[in-house]
């Protein structure tokens, strides 16, 4: 589903070089489960931005889903990352002078879907995070926890194969957390590939395996369960 070989990521200034990755190397197949750890400054949201192909990379190559994006304009890349993958940030980034149905609504329009096919998917993603009965509710009335299950089903609305989670249990207590967290399982459970950056030991723990990143590299990779999903073969990009 991803693999990224000798990757590497350089900040340029007139003054200076930063090296945010270098060497970087990971394979997360499809299916997996994958929690991504490390201090700050690690280049953990590097390689969030890159595998969510919201940032271009300076070295290596990266495959996404079997498909070569190195050098891809950004009209394929855009649509590749529409049509692959779905976002899950640590703000909830809802629009709070639109019901629940629209906040969800909101993509799909942008991927210019018709109204009944959007209505389709908008009431079965809500339905998966427990929310159809709360559809023509506002965020300001719902929990913070509430909130992330409708950012969730925001991003599943549009059937991602790979859904990229950057601190999403970053701004809730424990409790609301780990039921974020158990949906999240529910939801790999059901096939859907996961990478989720936190700074949580105990739902890093929970995941199938847990990469670790420090000054830029992959230094530590526990496997728990690997996945017995076929990965698509390689190809360039057009």
């Amino acid at each position: 589903m991803l693999h990224m070989k000798n990757l590497s990521k350089v900040y340029r200034t007139h003054m200076i070089e930063t090296h945010a990755l270098r060497g970087f190397e990971i394979h997360v197949k499809q299916g997996e489960f994958v929690t991504v750890t490390g201090p700050s400054g690690s280049g953990k949201t590097t390689f969030l931005n890159i595998a969510g192909l919201l940032e271009d990379f300076t070295g290596g190559e990266y495959y996404l889903d079997g498909v070569n994006v190195t050098g891809m304009n950004d009209n394929v890349r855009t649509q590749m990352r529409n049509e692959k993958l779905g976002f899950i940030f640590q703000g909830f980034n809802l629009i709070p002078d639109l019901n629940l149905f629209d906040n969800v609504d909101v993509p799909l329009r942008y991927r210019g879907l018709p109204a009944k096919e959007r209505k389709e998917r908008i009431e079965d993603a809500l339905a998966q995070v427990g929310l159809s009965s709360r559809m023509k509710h506002y965020p300001a009335e719902l929990s913070g926890g509430q909130q992330q299950r409708v950012a969730i089903a925001r991003a599943l609305a549009g059937s991602p194969k790979l859904l990229l989670a950057d601190e999403p249990t970053g701004n809730l207590d424990t409790q609301m957390a780990r039921s974020v967290m158990e949906l999240l399982e529910e939801i790999n459970a059901r096939g859907t590939t996961i990478l989720m950056v936190t700074h949580d030991p105990e739902l890093a723990l929970r995941s199938q395996r847990n990469v670790h990143i420090i000054d830029g590299q992959v230094s530590d990779l526990v496997r728990k369960a690997p996945s017995l999903v076929v990965e698509p073969t390689m190809t360039q990009s057009a």
